[in-house]
């Protein structure tokens, strides 16, 4: 065999595999401006986005990129981004700023279906959103019409992700959504970091992160400051750790609330630790209703840190009450080394149904203080459990 048709034959037959496998690792980015958005802060981009969606999710590489350039602002009407798209990863970097429609006339909904949210993402898995940019929901004008009961029923999620397996959403402001923030529904395997919500305490509504129907979720090293809860964990959400929350203005970190309407809800394996509530209405939190079903149980909250918190400790099994046999069971709780101070009477608050009761229910190394030179007190009934080293005394807890 001739000697340079050898070589070549070699070259082909070795070098090719190896050339292809490179090719594999090119990620391609999709320029949001390079499909008609302009980022003046005024034109109606949602076109432009939604067809540079299309090509990002259609891209035959193992991974590609949707690019919202830095230094321009993005108006979008509601959108969905839909999958499931080819690459095993999809980047949405978000440098920019994007922002809802100035007043709720000039909102454009398709169809009464994107009515629950402005921005979707839908059955995307190794979805990446990232970049350092800001979401601005504009939802001053929303809140404005509160009082009103249709206007309340419409006020739409600033940003919901649905069915996104192993979702990872880092590094961007999210400001003045309508109503909650950021929503989680039937995500398994997400990893949610540096964040920084914002939105006006009297903001009503306005939770940071809402999470449904999810397992395996991590939450942390972010500041969350709103005008509801810092983060809700609610039905059929298992498996949730969140570390490093700051939180204040808001409501606290809740599970629940669990059991409205005398529905079935279950809430399992939840550790918070780590985290500081300053000047929150509420702390750590378990809320469910009367006339549920269903169960709270495996859930902690660890170092803990309070400035001037309101209500810092509440277990309330009766949330709005009214007459009912039934109740959601609470159970296998515990709150441990929280300390700080707080600006209400009752800084530890456990109230639990006469018939179901709440058990295991521990504290362990509480120190809570008054921060207007008042002494604290602890109120229960109907639990069961034991304090060690607890200021304020739980009369109703058994000593360790």
């Amino acid at each position: 065999m001739n000697f340079q048709f050898f070589v070549l034959v070699m070259f082909v037959v070795v070098a090719s595999p190896y050339q292809c496998v490179r090719l594999k690792h090119i990620r391609p980015s999709f320029n949001v401006l390079d499909y008609g958005a302009v980022g003046n802060g005024k034109n109606d981009e949602t076109r432009a986005f939604v067809d540079a969606w299309k090509d990002t999710c259609i891209a035959m590489h193992e991974s590609s990129t949707l690019l919202i350039p830095k230094g321009k602002t993005f108006m979008l009407q509601p959108v969905w981004f839909q999958g499931p798209c080819n690459s095993s990863n999809i980047y949405v970097k978000l440098e920019g700023t994007i922002i809802a429609p100035k007043n709720i006339e000039a909102w454009k909904w398709p169809n009464d279906n994107y009515k629950g949210s402005w921005i979707r993402f839908i059955e995307i898995s190794g979805l990446i959103v990232y970049g350092g940019g800001i979401i601005d929901g504009k939802g001053a004008q929303w809140w404005d019409c509160h009082s009103n009961i249709k206007c309340e029923k419409e006020n739409p999620t600033a940003l919901h992700f649905h069915a996104c397996e192993n979702l990872i959403l880092r590094e961007l402001t999210h400001i003045n959504s309508p109503r909650n923030h950021i929503s989680l529904n039937a995500c398994h395997g997400s990893h949610i970091s540096k964040l920084h919500i914002i939105a006006p305490n009297e903001s009503p509504n306005t939770d940071g992160i809402d999470i449904a129907e999810s397992s395996n979720i991590i939450i942390e090293n972010s500041k969350i400051e709103t005008g509801d809860d810092c983060i809700a964990i609610n039905h059929g959400s298992n498996s949730i750790y969140i570390n490093g929350i700051f939180c204040g203005p808001g409501h606290g970190i809740s599970v629940g609330s669990l059991g409205r309407n005398g529905v079935h809800e279950s809430v399992e394996n939840i550790y918070v630790r780590n985290c500081t509530f300053n000047r929150t209405t509420n702390g750590a939190r378990i809320k469910t209703w009367i006339g549920g079903n269903g169960y709270a149980r495996k859930v902690t909250f660890e170092d803990i840190i309070l400035i001037e918190a309101d209500n810092p400790v509440i277990i309330d099994q009766e949330y709005n009450p009214y007459d009912s046999a039934y109740a959601v069971k609470v159970s296998d709780v515990t709150f441990r080394n929280i300390r700080g101070t707080s600006i209400a009477k009752h800084a530890i608050q456990l109230h639990c149904d006469e018939d179901i009761t709440c058990t295991n229910i521990i504290l362990e190394g509480i120190n809570i203080t008054s921060s207007i030179g008042e002494e604290v007190h602890a109120s229960c009934k109907n639990v069961n459990g034991v304090c060690t080293s607890c200021i304020p005394y739980v009369p109703c807890l058994s000593l360790e």
